[in-house]
């Protein structure tokens, strides 16, 4: 038999239970034929690739990002890792001198809790020489403005879900939450053009790093969209053959609306024409609708059921956090959208708003029972074991970003205190509970290499070695398959997809290292010699693997 791509030489982990380990795999139009080695030597192979030993694994999914953030994050000052508040203004300062007099200075990524505060308004005025400045907080989940920024927002409004921070009656450029929609709105809609710039910027690199599926999480509407039209530039840059991973993408919960049909369908709330979890095909699909019912465990906006330890750079006063809207819309809505057939995820990383989701999909699953949904809990950052056995019994799924606890984890243990530390991310508990735990990295807020995140779910070391959580710590093959069969299974694509069987889509990773053997700390470096995605390789550092087709029609608008 004729076939497209064979290779061999290399110790391919299959995470298939009746072949487990091969030394080869066969490849044709687009999926695995099969990984046994008797089978292969009868086959013709158009290209043959000998891998010298590398270790193939199933591609990489991220069952939570943020693609379109992050590509525009690629053209803003990268704040990530500044820890002097004088640097900041200087790096500010050296963008503006590169800017128009008129033009907005974009800076991403800069954490209060290593900087020791929040960015000034008045430094920020002098460091921009005029213009409007828009720094935007690592978690996302608030952002600093200038004084001449100030000027063009409606400061004055009530902001349900938010707040405009002031000292002494004067906003001190601190936006929390959905007061971020102030700045938002005088830049959105952006062109589809950029958005798919930003696309093909952020695919390129998330095939570099193993990628061949993502999840982004929030698109159309709210502080995360870019535009009512976003699927469009999903759509154009598949077409334009510079979307190098497959994605499923989460409209926000204020891009759906009353919908309205037969009595008798029982929808009242969606998308025109019906659309809901599972339109579209392999490459591109809609998944969950996303509510954010919660904000930030960094800001103290998270909702929590007993105060944090301190509520560092807003007013010092210890708080809880608060829901990002009215309770009862968003129980109204979360019921409303499992009944016309939506998966749902919800934001939700205090104690507090992880017991308001599972209580919204108690009374949905009440109100219309669906055994079918894969209903979702996003971040679920304080974790009880009563709240792991409700996961359980509701079938919801959370998932947390277990590289959180590397970037971030210092942070969020000053949030919560040491007393509650071991609450944070679960990972072997929800497993204990037959709970799974899909891999993802809420990129940009943290690292998004899949690699580093399989490290940080086997040693939970934050950045500055402490460990957080050591009861939670899993083994390499769990983390792996956090990260392949797991995200696939969170995405309804456990039948193509996840595990290198014989009709299972072609896209696998080649890598320098056996992550299933090495320590942690070598995971997090080890190599990515080459990205296959349905055969075609979108990441090749020498190997002279197949190359994607040339899009079918041009531009394809």
């Amino acid at each position: 038999m004729k076939i497209d791509l064979l290779i061999t030489g290399a110790n391919v982990v299959t995470l298939d239970d009746e072949r487990p380990r091969s030394g080869a795999i066969a490849i044709h139009r687009g999926r695995v034929l099969t990984c046994d080695e008797r089978e292969i030597e009868a086959l013709r192979p158009a290209v043959t690739v000998n891998a010298a030993g590398a270790t193939v694994v199933p591609g990489f999914g991220d069952a939570h990002n943020h693609m379109a953030w992050y590509g525009l994050s690629l053209d803003e000052i990268d704040l990530i890792g500044v820890t002097d508040m004088e640097r900041l203004y200087a790096l500010v300062a050296e963008r503006a001198k590169q800017l128009p007099p008129e033009q907005m200075v974009i800076g991403s990524g800069y954490d209060d809790n290593v900087l020791g505060g929040h960015p000034d308004r008045d430094r920020l005025d002098e460091a921009a020489g005029g213009r409007p400045v828009w720094l935007k907080h690592r978690s996302g989940h608030m952002c600093t403005v200038n004084g001449t920024m100030l000027e063009r927002l409606a400061v004055d409004e009530v902001i349900e879900g938010g707040l405009v921070v002031r000292k002494g009656g004067r906003p001190t450029g601190l936006l929390e939450e959905q007061a971020q929609n102030l700045v938002v709105s005088l830049v959105t809609p952006y062109p589809l053009d950029t958005i798919t710039d930003a696309l093909a910027r952020a695919s390129t690199v998330y095939a570099g790093q193993g990628l061949t599926h993502v999840t982004e999480c929030g698109i159309g509407a709210g502080w995360l969209g870019k535009s009512p039209l976003e699927l469009a530039a999903y759509q154009r840059c598949l077409q334009q053959g510079r979307l190098a991973v497959r994605a499923q993408v989460m409209p926000c919960v204020s891009a759906l609306h009353s919908v309205h049909g037969h009595e008798e369908d029982g929808i009242d709330f969606g998308l025109d024409l019906g659309m809901r979890t599972g339109f579209g095909d392999e490459h591109l699909r809609l998944g969950a609708m996303k509510i954010w019912t919660d904000g930030s465990m960094l800001g103290r906006t998270a909702a929590m059921q007993d105060p944090y330890e301190c509520r560092c750079g807003s007013d010092g006063v210890a708080g809880s956090g608060y829901l990002q809207d009215d309770p009862e819309r968003m129980r109204t809505q979360i019921v409303a959208a499992h009944a016309a057939g939506w998966d749902v995820a919800a934001h939700a990383i205090g104690d507090a708003a992880i017991e308001f989701a599972l209580d919204a999909f108690a009374a949905a699953q009440q109100a219309c029972p669906r055994p079918d949904a894969r209903h979702r809990i996003e971040h679920a950052g304080v974790v009880s074991d009563a709240a792991i056995i409700r996961f359980q019994r509701l079938g919801v799924t959370p998932v947390p970003q277990m590289r959180f606890l590397y970037d971030l984890g210092d942070s969020m243990v000053t949030a919560v205190g040491q007393q509650r530390s071991h609450l944070l991310y679960r990972h072997a508990s929800f497993l204990a509970a037959g709970v799974r735990v899909p891999g993802s990295s809420d990129r940009p807020v943290a690292d998004g290499r899949p690699l580093a995140g399989i490290a940080t779910m086997q040693d939970r070391l934050s950045s500055s070695g402490a460990l957080i959580g050591a009861d939670e710590r899993v083994e390499a093959m769990t983390a792996l398959r956090a990260y392949t069969t797991d995200a696939a299974w969170m995405a309804r694509d456990e039948h193509r997809r996840g595990r290198l069987s014989p009709g299972m889509l072609a896209d696998l990773v080649l890598l320098d290292t056996d992550i299933t053997a090495a320590p942690p700390e070598n995971v997090a470096d080890a190599v990515v010699l080459a990205t296959l995605l349905g055969g075609h390789a979108t990441h090749d550092s020498g190997l002279d693997l197949p190359t994607p087709p040339a899009p079918l029609s041009g531009d394809a608008r």
